[in-house]
């Protein structure tokens, strides 16, 4: 079973699960049972690398409905992965995506121009 499947699974049983730092929070605890704790530790990994990516997505998705004027926007995470800056880039009616960027190589300030000058689409 995928990490999105479990999720999915999750929330289909009235769960709530989040991310929190190297945690899964879930709840109601009283549901929770042996047989889910021995699957969520399997795929926990996983799990909380779809989930930080769902946030990432939402924070971008969140921002583009807060300025109706903006085509693009952008979040950036330089915290998740020690060698890389993840890029997450949405595009008005268009798509929601992420980018992986060496950390050594991140020019915030070319992505800005790319970004504006709409040379990301």
């Amino acid at each position: 079973m995928k990490a999105i499947e479990i999720i999915e699974y999750l929330r289909e049983n009235n769960f709530e699960v989040k991310a929190d730092g190297e945690y899964l929070e879930l709840s109601p605890a009283e549901k929770v049972t042996e047989e889910l704790i021995q699957r969520l530790q399997k795929h926990k990994p996983a799990i909380l690398k779809e989930l930080q990516a769902e946030s990432r997505r939402q924070k971008a998705l969140n921002k583009l409905a807060e300025n109706p004027d903006k085509q693009r926007v952008y979040v950036t995470d330089t915290t998740t992965d020690p060698d890389n800056v993840i890029l997450t880039i949405a595009i008005r009616s268009v798509a929601a995506f992420e980018m992986t960027i060496p950390k050594d190589r991140h020019d915030p300030f070319l992505l800005i121009e790319m970004i504006d000058n709409g040379s990301l689409q």
